[in-house]
């Protein structure tokens, strides 16, 4: 005789029991039928229940979220058509926001603004579901800036420093290099325990492909995530990308997770936001742009910040791009970001063309508040060295009219014409922190000085190549830095027989 199956037994009591509880209910489900489609919009009557957000789902599979709400019509985003949605499809709510998979196994994966892969892998196990539209943290969750986040660039690093939790605006024409900046920045992440998450909204598909090529190359997929909405994608994707990279890192945040997310670019958001208001019939403002394109991208960049120790400890770093015309910085779209962000990067177009690569105009560059997150020891290397640079750019006008300076004039004006070779640093070549505070201790040694312009290049290797060799780090003292610093240049200096000052 066979034993009971008692598994098939549990499965009959727990149906038996069900069916004894079942009350029979009315069930309701409200329909609503499409008017017209077109242009990533869809035009709905009827669903007089459906809230701002609420993600809808049509008979012939399509997606679409609603993002407008008239008196008799709902405006809503596609999100996934196929070539049966037309007039008169049927429509239903879901009765849901639009979430994200969220976790670990996003890392090294290039997902679209839903979570589909879009590397030929399969869907990665998420840790959760986060939902693109979040609060930002309150203030009492917040604590102060004060962890360094390196780009390895050494203008940024002295001069203009990121702390960890900062919103630091990346700004200037196109071409410039503004995503080389942003690449080298989650390059140099690598083995600092920062997850990246990088976001490319209406980037064409060859810009994508590179993109993700030079990040592979150095491998720094191991630990980022790629949210791509490319230009030929819906423009409801490509509106809705900045707040899937956001949520997928706020995940990481709240996991105590030091995370870097770039924005690439938010100018090519807010005109796809434009687009899609000026289809739903939004009433347009200034250059067209809906009234309330500031409180969006207010609403996206509020929510990187450093958490208070109790809450985890960990921070979220936004890096946004935004594009100027003709370098004018006081456009509609680079006011806005300037204003929510906590100083920016300015690349210009005249130091391009003259070869200073990268071109980052420092006068017209700040950060407000990652100096307090910058080493001692570099910020007391770095202090002087802003000022002094642009107190050059003043004399070096004066070299044009073919005048006779003073001795200390020239002098200044060299010591601006060395700093202004050592700023200039190749595209993926970050630099670690003990090669910043090399050259930084070098320059203020007065170890350049009397050297033609083209040994800098030279001389500058051999400190990069022996600082990121040595045990020295950011906490040796001074004394220690000057005397290798000196050793590792007379072995340089010792191949010319020129002779370094003390």
């Amino acid at each position: 005789m066979s034993e009971p199956d008692v598994n098939n037994g549990s499965l009959l009591e727990a149906q038996s029991r069900w069916i004894d509880g079942y009350q029979p209910d009315l069930r309701i489900r409200e329909l609503g039928t499409v008017i017209s489609v077109g242009d990533g919009i869809v035009w709905i009557a009827g669903l007089p229940s459906a809230a701002m957000d609420d993600v809808l789902e049509f008979e012939d599979g399509s997606r679409a979220m609603v993002f407008d709400i008239k008196e008799d019509l709902l405006g809503a985003i596609l999100l996934h058509d196929t070539d049966q949605l037309t007039a008169s499809t049927l429509v239903h709510r879901t009765g849901r926001g639009l979430y994200i998979p969220v976790g670990d196994t996003l890392l090294g994966r290039i997902v679209d603004p839903l979570g589909i892969p879009l590397d030929d892998e399969p869907a990665p196990i998420p840790a959760g579901y986060q939902p693109l539209e979040a609060p930002s943290p309150p203030i009492a969750a917040r604590d102060f800036v004060q962890r360094p986040l390196y780009t390895g660039v050494r203008t940024i690093d002295t001069m203009i420093p990121v702390g960890k939790g900062q919103r630091q605006l990346l700004i200037g024409d196109e071409g410039l290099g503004r995503s080389s900046i942003a690449i080298d920045t989650v390059i140099n992440q690598r083995g600092r325990d920062v997850y990246c998450v990088y976001v490319l909204i209406g980037q064409k598909r060859s810009t994508v492909v590179n993109t993700i090529d030079t990040l592979k190359r150095y491998e720094a997929m191991d630990y980022t995530t790629v949210v791509v909405a490319e230009a030929s994608g819906l423009p409801g994707l490509q509106h809705l990308a900045p707040f899937a990279g956001c949520a997928i890192a706020e995940f990481w945040m709240h996991q105590g997770h030091d995370v870097l997310v770039v924005y690439d670019d938010l100018s090519t958001h807010a005109k796809t936001y434009r687009e899609l208001s000026l289809l739903l019939r939004r009433t347009p403002g200034r250059e067209a742009y809906p009234g309330d394109i500031f409180s969006m991208h207010a609403r996206l960049l509020e929510r990187a910040t450093c958490l208070q120790g109790a809450l985890g400890g960990g921070s979220m770093t936004a890096l946004p791009i935004v594009e100027t015309q003709q370098g004018e910085i006081s456009a509609y779209i680079p006011t806005n970001l300037i204003s929510i962000t906590d100083g920016q990067i300015y690349l210009d177009r005249n130091l391009f063309s003259s070869g200073f690569r990268p071109a980052i105009d420092i006068g017209r560059s700040v950060s407000r508040i990652g100096g307090q997150a910058q080493h001692s020891c570099i910020k007391d290397e770095a202090k002087r060295m802003k000022l002094d640079y642009l107190q050059f750019l003043e004399l070096e006008v004066f070299t044009r009219f073919g005048a006779r300076l003073e001795a200390t004039m020239e002098t200044a004006i060299h010591r601006g014409q060395v700093l202004r070779e050592i700023l200039k640093q190749d595209r993926l070549s970050p630099l670690n922190e003990k090669a910043q505070i090399a050259w930084l201790i070098a320059f203020n040694d007065r170890r350049f000085e009397g050297l033609d312009l083209d040994r800098i290049a030279g001389m500058l290797e051999t400190l990069d190549r022996a600082a990121s060799e040595t045990t020295l780090d950011l906490e040796s003292s001074r004394e220690d830095w000057s005397a290798a610093i000196a050793q590792w240049l007379s072995v340089e200096d010792g191949d010319t027989g020129h002779d370094q000052p003390a």
